[in-house]
């Protein structure tokens, strides 16, 4: 059994006035859920969840960069401490003369 979509606009409680609303529009894209291809005119009200849906894997992605490039950080800065450490111990090379 397909479940099909009512025509009933959930603002107005009235059938769906499509171009004439402002609402109503063209989502082109990719759906997250599926990952088919969307091309569609709808209300966006209806579109909303999938849009979320999308919205909460980019916030996801960006997160995973940022814990990246944290690691990232977190190893060069250990890295530069280590190094000077180590210069810091080492013996001076430079010598002094009497004048």
């Amino acid at each position: 059994m397909k479940l099909e979509q009512g025509n009933l606009c959930p603002l107005f409680k009235e059938p769906c006035k499509k171009m004439e609303c402002a609402w109503f529009g063209n989502i082109r894209g990719v759906n997250p859920n599926t990952g088919e291809e969307v091309d569609d005119w709808n209300c966006t009200m209806v579109m909303l969840p999938m849009l979320l849906i999308e919205n909460s894997q980019q916030s996801r992605q960006t997160g995973a960069a940022v814990e990246s490039f944290r690691n990232e950080m977190v190893n060069s800065n250990a890295a530069n401490i280590e190094l000077l450490a180590h210069i810091a111990k080492a013996p001076l090379a430079i010598e002094t003369k009497d004048i």
